[in-house]
């Protein structure tokens, strides 16, 4: 394990800790428009609902993506 491993560990639960402080408190409005974005599918009818949120879910992996990126290039 890298020396600086318990860092980062710190640091992504301290993020994670006001990520969720925000969203308490803002009662989620911040994410609002997730699941709503062009290309998320929703299909009800009586009886049946689909939801396929494609969009927001790619959207997410990229976020995701460019923030472990980071973390690795910071970390060397």
């Amino acid at each position: 394990m890298p020396p600086h491993f318990g860092k980062m560990l710190f640091l992504l639960g301290l993020g994670l800790m006001v990520l969720g402080a925000l969203l308490w408190l803002g009662g989620g409005s911040l994410l609002s428009w997730f699941g709503r974005l062009p290309g998320d599918v929703r299909v009800e009818r009586p009886g049946f609902r689909l939801y396929v949120p494609w969009v927001s879910m790619l959207l997410v992996s990229l976020l995701l993506s460019l923030v472990l990126w980071l973390i690795r290039r910071l970390g060397e």
